[in-house]
């Protein structure tokens, strides 16, 4: 079966500001791999920094959200996000597995599940 979205539930006593010191390299990573890493720095720049302050004050961030193959939602009724394929033909395990060996390093507590709420129309 193909994975389209693979959520992480933060657990334990895991919360937001835990991502802020892993979220910039998460988001570089994601766009590395999807081939859509911005040409300029000041564009990468933004995108962690319209993030990180909501992570650093412990909030759910806006996420990132640019039209892309994959995306990094933060949805806002549970403490978690997710990562979702918007084409059929991604696969993002490969990418999923690799946000979980960040979030391991940084020894942040979490659970996964896949295609948990996400549904093509």
């Amino acid at each position: 079966m193909k994975v389209f979205s693979t959520h992480f539930v933060l657990t334990g006593k895991s919360s937001y500001k835990d991502l802020a010191p892993v979220f910039p390299d998460i988001l570089n990573m994601l766009l590395v791999e999807i081939e859509q890493l911005p040409e300029e720095e000041e564009i990468m720049q933004m995108y962690i920094e319209q993030n990180m302050s909501d992570l650093l004050n412990d909030r759910k961030p806006v996420g990132y959200n640019r039209k892309g193959k994959v995306r990094i939602i933060f949805p806002i009724e549970s403490k978690e996000f997710y990562i979702k394929s918007y084409n059929k033909g991604t696969d993002i395990v490969s990418i999923a597995e690799k946000i979980s060996e960040i979030l391991d390093a940084a020894k942040i507590s979490y659970d996964i599940n896949n295609d948990d709420r996400i549904a093509f129309e």
